[in-house]
């Protein structure tokens, strides 16, 4: 019989403004990805598919390493939507064969009175039929235990989006736009020789 595990988190950021909105930056899925993990725990598959390599995990007395394939894609709004598509837990063959996760999340500009805010929620869920050893385990232990390490999974990805997401938009509007400010040609003093 499965047991199911669940954990949420939302988020709430402040972003000042910029010279280009961030609608713009969240256009491209690859950096909010980048955000979420270091870059040496992904690979783009695809324009808007990528795979996460989580770190170690350690659950109970079985040590797991997930690896979750996602797609992430932006509405003409900014909004960006986060799926996973397939997964992988390398460590336990048995648990890789009875095991589902079902990630689902959402990322949103909103401006309130004037200030503009980034708001999400991601929702993570567990499928998973424990392998002899656990069977027997109260399944009340096996759920707090579970939820537990999904929320601080959760958790973690959350403090990265946080601290990377907006310091990497700040520096990338403040590149883009000087990208944008056209070069002053010195203008010819009166005095000036003419050839």
């Amino acid at each position: 019989m499965d047991t199911r595990f669940t954990a949420s988190q939302t988020v709430e950021m402040v972003v000042s403004d910029q010279p280009i909105p961030i609608q713009h930056y969240l256009r491209q899925p690859q950096r909010l990805v980048k955000a979420l993990a270091a870059s040496s725990q992904i690979e783009q598959l695809g324009d808007e598919l990528f795979r996460l390599k989580m770190r170690p995990l350690s659950f109970m007395m079985l040590n797991l390493q997930p690896t979750v394939d996602m797609r992430v894609w932006t509405e003409p709004d900014g909004t960006v939507h986060l799926h996973s598509v397939a997964c992988e837990i390398r460590g336990v063959e048995y648990i890789n064969q009875r095991f589902s996760l079902n990630l689902v999340g959402k990322l949103q500009p909103q401006q309130v009175s004037g200030t503009n805010y980034l708001r999400g929620k991601a929702d993570l869920e567990v499928l998973v039929e424990m392998p002899p050893p656990l069977m027997f385990t109260p399944r009340a232990l096996l759920e707090t235990t579970g939820n537990g390490l999904l929320k601080s999974v959760l958790l973690t990805i959350k403090q990265r989006l946080i601290h990377h997401l907006l310091a990497d938009y700040y520096k990338w509007a403040a590149s883009e736009s000087e990208l944008e400010t056209p070069v002053q040609s010195p203008m010819l003093s009166p005095n000036s020789p003419i050839a």
